[in-house]
């Protein structure tokens, strides 16, 4: 089993101008489609979407969004996505693969459609592309495991009633009896030991403004110390020539931002120690 088993990312945006043509470039060359759908970005990203030239990538403009309409939005996007497609890939505007990583996971996908979904590593960025948070202060319980884990593949073909369900925060996929595909049977679920980079906690826009305006993002830029990544680890994309509109994305952090986190990382460690961890965020 090879090619024909056809893969789509669905790719829901606003103001992601930093990492955008970084996290779509990084796994255009292994997948068959991306439906990338913007909610009313007001920065430059959606022109930097534009410069990439891929029949491959189905823009939309899906209008502005809440906690709840975005779930809805979700819920258009797997209405949409055309039925030869056997695997849905979740990419997020912040998340950029190393080749390896997605060149794994996609060839896994393409073989084994006997699987209904598959989860991957994180690495959870803060201060810049180099660090990430330690696996300790992920508590993410998926595939038998506890860490920094996100599920990213699901196989439409196997799971009836998929549908997206709960408010932006508390999202996510659900079967025809309203379980969550991570909560159906754990032998269906298999767990990749790769890794794709998360920048979830950094700037995402060009302004903090901006991102104060996208929806749950205000409590996600973090000050904490992380630990440094080897080269091989990160993405292949970052070091690539870019059109000009595309920031560059490669300074370190600067001295001031790890000063702050050093004061506030034990703090924040202690409370991760001595109180249970929410759900959603």
């Amino acid at each position: 089993m090879g090619r024909e088993v056809k893969i789509i990312a669905h790719t829901l945006v606003k103001n992601e101008q930093r990492w955008i043509w970084y996290s779509l470039n990084s796994v255009l060359d292994y997948i068959d489609q991306i439906m990338v759908w913007d909610t009313g970005s007001s920065d430059r990203t959606v022109e930097i979407i534009k410069t990439i030239k891929s029949p491959k990538i189905k823009f939309t403009q899906a209008g502005t969004v809440d906690e709840n309409s975005f779930t809805q939005v979700r819920q258009k996007m797997l209405d949409s996505t055309p039925t030869d497609f056997h695997w849905l890939m979740i990419l997020d505007g912040d998340e950029i693969w190393p080749r390896e990583s997605i060149k794994t996971a996609t060839d896994f996908a393409r073989r084994n459609l006997s699987y209904e979904s598959i989860v991957v590593r994180t690495n959870n960025l803060v201060g810049d592309i180099y660090h990430r948070l330690p696996e300790s202060t992920g508590m993410y319980h998926l595939a038998g495991r506890i860490g920094h884990l996100n599920l990213r593949f699901i196989n439409l073909k196997a799971i009836p009633g998929l549908h997206a369900a709960k408010p932006h925060g508390q999202q996510g996929y659900f079967d025809a009896v309203g379980k969550l595909i991570q909560d159906r049977d754990p032998q269906k679920i298999k767990f990749l030991d790769v890794y794709y980079h998360h920048a979830t906690h950094l700037q995402r826009s060009t302004s903090r403004q901006l991102d104060l305006a996208t929806v749950k993002r205000a409590q996600k830029l973090k000050f904490e110390l992380g630990g440094k990544m080897s080269r091989d680890q990160i993405p292949e994309i970052f070091f690539e020539p870019h059109p000009a509109i595309v920031p560059d994305v490669t300074s370190p952090a600067s001295l001031s931002f790890w000063l702050k986190s050093l004061l506030l990382t034990i703090p924040k460690r202690v409370k991760r120690t001595l109180l249970a961890p929410k759900h959603g965020y």
